[in-house]
């Protein structure tokens, strides 16, 4: 297997451009950012290149070392692990603030770290901010390289530099399946617990504060089977009328819905002690929607009291709930505990293998032949349904193609028949199964 990707890390004090710098260098907006400390709060990640040298940068919440509010004292410790963690260290300043205090107290925190570390000094963003750059050879950390982020003023001199300092000899990364999985739900289910769990670290920030994840945050994992993982931490979705309008929060929001969309399996929590909630349906609504691998996880089971066959008596009571996505499987688990955690990324994984099956066309249609030899398709106005071929042309979900006579002659409650046809012959657990009908005349089919 390939050496994994050098990383590079950003920090610095809060509000001195770290995000902004992230996603330009990412190419799109990953990180929130927004004029208001303490905004990225925990590490976030992305893979990019520069002159042929490839990495990972991790952008991290806003050292505060002066604070003593519980947020950035765990914001101070993701970025702790950041550092821990890189290569080489992006140490942002800036230059309107000119030096701080606590801009030396990071600085004596990274020269105790041992890495390398390259001074950026943001926001220079006019001729008149040229001379303070020199003001922080005084950290002792070297020639500063001024630069704007928001401008894109200097970013490839200090991208010159940041790779002039990256580890030697890392092989070329071979192209391997990686799992992502999204954790979604409502806010202050245990997301973060969860993830915490899986990876064995404190790799997001856990507090009974709902709204502490604000970012979708990426995290690439392997697990002991050398199964490659990314685990997506996102904000919990409150409903929409709870939100206010061109809130941070809104922005979490469309955030974690971006990341149902960009996930294979999508890991929906819901709390034990509520069932499933309207916003729990909802939110399983837009994975259902965006045609997503799904599990279930029923997390805090540990607070509930139980009596023989409460479990069954819930994973009916949850599938009836959310009917429309009764393929998923059900888990339930303790984040708190790790009660069961460990069997969550084998269903997730299970699930998604299912969500890139391909069934074999013969196979195919040998099962809807007979599907429809045991019940026939109903009439409608004299005439009736007639599925001449099918085929499997997409993965991801599975996709089948069926030609027909007449689009119109299918009703929902036969295509569903089908669809528990195919479920009953090859499985499909946990992934949705879509339908593409194409209207085709017998003599066109013969041909």
């Amino acid at each position: 297997m390939s050496k994994p990707k050098p990383l590079v890390a950003i920090v610095g004090r809060p509000n001195v451009g770290k995000s902004t710098f992230f996603n330009k260098i990412a190419g799109h907006r990953i990180s929130i950012v927004e004029d208001t400390p303490g905004v990225t709060r925990d590490r976030i990640y992305a893979d990019t290149e520069w002159n042929g040298r490839k990495f990972t940068l991790i952008d991290t919440g806003g050292i505060d070392p002066s604070s003593e509010d519980q947020l950035f004292s765990q914001m101070r410790a993701q970025a702790q692990l950041a550092i821990d963690s890189a290569d080489v260290i992006c140490f942002f300043v800036d230059a309107r603030a000119g030096l701080t205090p606590d801009d030396s107290e990071v600085a004596n925190l990274l020269r105790r770290a041992g890495k390398p570390v390259v001074l950026a000094v943001n926001k220079m963003d006019h001729a008149g901010l040229s001379d303070v750059r020199w003001e922080f050879y005084e950290l002792g950390l070297g020639d500063p390289v001024g630069i704007s982020a928001a401008n894109m003023l200097g970013l490839g001199d200090l991208l010159d530099e940041i790779t002039s300092r990256l580890p030697e000899g890392e092989e070329e990364e071979e192209e391997e399946t990686v799992i992502r999985i999204a954790v979604v739900g409502r806010p202050n289910v245990g997301k973060s617990s969860l993830v915490n769990r899986l990876l064995g670290e404190n790799r997001a920030m856990v507090s009974d504060i709902p709204g502490t994840t604000r970012d979708a945050i990426d995290t690439p994992f392997t697990d002991a089977d050398g199964t490659r993982f990314t685990i997506i931490d996102t904000a919990g979705i409150r409903r929409k009328g709870a939100i206010e309008e061109g809130s941070i929060e809104r922005f979490s929001v469309l955030r974690s819905i971006s990341a149902i969309r960009r996930c294979d399996v999508a890991l929906l929590l819901i709390d034990a002690k509520e069932g499933v909630t309207e916003q729990d349906a909802r939110i399983a609504g837009i994975v259902h929607d965006e045609g997503k691998a799904a599990v279930v996880a029923v997390n805090k089971w540990d607070a509930v009291e139980k009596e023989t066959g409460t479990m069954e008596k819930h994973r009916r009571k949850v599938l009836e709930d959310l009917k429309f996505m009764d393929w998923a499987k059900v888990l339930y688990i303790s984040a708190l505990t790790g009660q069961r955690t460990g069997s969550v990324l084998k269903e997730a994984k299970a699930a998604w293998e299912q969500y890139t099956r391909r069934v074999a066309t013969g196979a195919l249609n040998d099962v809807l032949g007979d599907a429809q030899m045991a019940v026939q398709p109903p009439l409608s106005g004299g005439r009736r349904l007639k599925i001449y071929y099918a085929t499997q042309p997409l993965a991801s979900p599975p996709t089948f193609a069926l030609f027909i006579n007449d689009e119109k002659l299918m009703h929902f409650s036969y295509q569903r028949y089908l669809e528990n046809a195919l479920r009953k012959a090859f499985g499909f657990e946990g992934t949705p199964l879509k339908f593409d009908l194409r209207e085709k005349k017998k003599e066109d089919i013969r041909k």
